[in-house]
């Protein structure tokens, strides 16, 4: 039972007081896991880290599942993925019932109309970089013909965009490999 309490507080500490996401916690989670409770080493964490960096998904999430797996098996794995998820989830719930408390309130209000823009503008952000990416590592050819390929599929054809990031990922496999 000690070693549930050990992953929960592992994982939990530093991702309350981490900032930045998954890769600003990597050393605070390195620091409990190898530092402090000597589960795995230096190397061990490293091929860890590695192998959560190659799939998708939230790095803390996929590390904190592994180490939880590796030390307590599946119960483990529960503990540790539930401390990395709690941190977030109390303050958006904290945030969230604030905002609800408050939502009449005209500053909530103007505040609110400018959270669309805002993240319009990251995302805008995000595509400009991943265009700009794939220009570099797959060439302008390439990266028109999937971009344009998607717009299709999504705007004409109102494919799932799951569907159309596996098509990616095969369309990549076979001619970019």
């Amino acid at each position: 039972m000690l070693v549930y309490w050990e992953l929960f507080l592992a994982f939990f500490i530093p991702n309350i007081i981490g900032y930045g996401g998954g890769p600003a916690i990597i050393p605070l989670i390195e620091a409990e896991v190898v530092g402090r409770y000597g589960w795995m080493n230096a190397q061990q964490f490293a091929e860890t880290l590695a192998l959560g960096n190659a799939l998708p998904s939230p790095i803390a999430t996929k590390m904190a599942g592994y180490v939880g797996y590796d030390v307590a098996g599946i119960g483990g794995a529960l503990v540790a993925i539930f401390a990395t998820v709690v941190p977030s989830l109390l303050l958006m719930l904290g945030a969230l019932g604030l905002l609800y408390r408050h939502r009449h309130s005209p500053r909530v209000q103007r505040m609110s109309q400018w959270v669309r823009p805002v993240i319009a503008m990251m995302m805008a952000w995000l595509t400009w970089s991943f265009f700009n990416e794939g220009l570099d590592s797959a060439g302008l050819l390439h990266t028109l013909l999937i971009g344009t390929a998607a717009a299709i599929a999504l705007l004409r054809f109102r494919t799932h965009p799951a569907f159309v990031v596996l098509a990616a990922l095969v369309y990549g496999g076979l001619f970019l490999s």
